[in-house]
This record gives structure tokens, sequence and C-alpha cells, in this order.
């Protein structure tokens, strides 16, 4: 048996939780991943897995296995990687997950350049709003909006987006236009909820009054892309960065309120698992993200948008 095949998939098995997924990622079949593991635990004469018809579970000395494994398998990648970087261009595949509207407005249109950089890296995007298991989807990295909730991830800030209070026309028409964000908990109102961000949890602030924006829901929404579409229908008031709300301003479809109340902008950031060689696609692609953010920032401050 290949010793070193042995360890890595006795790493899936303990990252995916079961023989399972880690075949899946490994791209060979479950007996294989088995065998590999089996033959590993006679070598050692140790065993490092208890196996159920439910679950994996690590053993004491499978868990202080893995610690060390982990590093020496990082050290062998990162010996190879460096290697190869020296003559080589980034390659390869990348799996990566983003907001749908991320997708959709600023990441797809800046493709082209991407690949006309890097033409030897192959993205496989999911555009979604979903929760990523990044080990059991195999999953490369996600970007996501807010503070990043699971502490074991690795994640790199790489832009602070600015938030609004937008509401369509005909809304306001029907409801009127509050003046204030206490106007929202009256019964004229309704706010559209987006089911990801657990409640409001933006506040806002004007001349050192802080005020947490509440109000009755009509509408709970789990994709942005709908949610924005349920706010140009009229449909009530929603919190959105101003990269999704720039040419609906623009066009008169969204009317921005509260414009002399300020929001804490809400960082973005680009995750990856812990325990993994961070590889030269990978990188490449989170330094474009922030060069690609950063010019979305100036592109702001040229255009007025209000900081």
């Amino acid at each position: 048996m290949d010793k070193l095949e042995g360890m890595r998939a006795f790493v899936r098995v303990v990252e995916a939780g079961s023989f399972t997924k880690a075949a899946e990622t490994l791209g060979v079949s479950k007996t294989t991943v088995t065998q590999l593991v089996q033959q590993l635990e006679a070598d050692l004469r140790t065993k490092l897995l208890n196996r159920t018809t439910r679950k994996v579970n690590v053993t004491t000395a499978g868990s202080d296995y893995y610690e060390r494994v982990v590093r020496l398998l990082t050290d062998l990648e990162d010996i190879e990687n460096n290697i190869l970087s020296e003559s080589t261009a980034p390659r390869g595949l990348l799996r990566v997950d983003v907001p749908s509207p991320f997708a959709n407005i600023i990441l797809v249109p800046a493709l082209p350049e991407f690949h006309a950089r890097y033409p030897e890296i192959q993205l496989d995007i999911g555009a979604s709003d979903r929760k990523i298991d990044l080990i059991g989807d195999n999953v490369d990295c996600v970007v996501r909006g807010g503070e990043i909730e699971d502490a074991s991830l690795v994640a790199r800030r790489v832009a602070d987006l600015q938030l609004g209070v937008y509401a369509a026309p005909s809304y306001l028409t029907q409801a009127g236009t509050p003046t204030s964000p206490d106007d929202l908990h009256g019964a004229g109102h309704r706010i559209i909820h987006y089911r990801w961000t657990n409640g409001l949890p933006y506040a806002m602030e004007k001349s050192g009054e802080r005020v947490k924006i509440g109000g009755r829901y009509f509408l709970a929404i789990d994709d942005g892309n709908a949610y924005l579409t349920a706010g140009l229908a009229g449909l009530g008031v929603l919190w959105l960065p101003q990269y999704m709300a720039r040419a609906h301003v623009a066009s008169g479809a969204l009317v921005r309120i509260f414009t002399d109340w300020r929001i804490e902008p809400m960082p973005l950031h680009v995750a990856y698992p812990p325990n993994r060689y961070v590889r030269k696609q990978l990188r490449v692609f989170i330094d474009w993200i922030v060069e690609l953010m950063a010019r979305h920032e100036i592109q702001d401050i040229v255009l007025g948008i209000d900081r």
C-alpha cells in the first residue's frame, strides 16, 4: 500500500465525517477508501476510527495521528507547490461558492479578465446563499457577507460593503415615506426579511443616536436575487449592499431612504478550510477578489455614493 495514499484517505474521512463523502471528494470508490484506512490501521497496529452504521468517530490515537499527518501532508504539498510555482502558472480546478447577487453583478462580469490572466485555472462556481459544508461539499472557498460564524474556518476580509435602506416608489406611494427608522414599527409599514441574517443585525446611527431596526415583515426570503426582486415589486422595505442597489436607484426603480442615517458596513470574507495548503490557484483567486472589490470601492467614491 502507498502509505501516503492511506494517510490522505484517512484525513479525508476525518474531515468529511464518512467514508462515502471521503470517496466522493477523492474520486475513488468507498471500498478503496475503506481498504486504504484498514491497511493503515494494520500497519500502525492501532485503531484510528470507530465505525457505526450512522457515523465515524476518531479514536484518541486517531485524533493525535490526524493532527500529525495533516502537518506532514501540508508540508509535502508546500514543498511540491513551491517547486512547481517557480516554473508554472497557476492551474487546475478551483471550486468556489458565492452569493447569487455577487455572482451576477460583480464576479461573473469580471471573469473574462480573470481567465485572461489565469487561463489554466478552471473555475467551478456555485452561486447560492445557502450555508456550505466546505469539507463535505468539497468546496475550496466561499465568499460571504457578514461575520464568519464557523470559527474553525480561515477567513480573509476582502472588502467592506456599504449598506443602504431602500424601497420601491410603488411601496412609498402606498405606505408613505418613513423619515425615521422608528417609523417602520408602525402598522402601515412592512419590511422584507432576509432569512440568513437571523433578523436585522445592523444598527443605524445619527447624531449620536443609535437604533436597531425592527418592524413587521410580510415576507422572508433566503435568496439574494429573490430578495431584491421582492423589493422591486413593492412588497416592503429592504436593506441592500450598494452594489446591488446602484443600477436600480439610477433607473428610479428603488429609492434610498434614511439617507442621513449611517449603517455599519458589512464585511465581505473569503473563507476556506483549515489544515489545507493554500494552493496557488486559491491564493491568486483571493488576491484577485481583493483587487476587484477595491475597484468597486473606488467606483463608489467617483460616483459620489455616500460612504
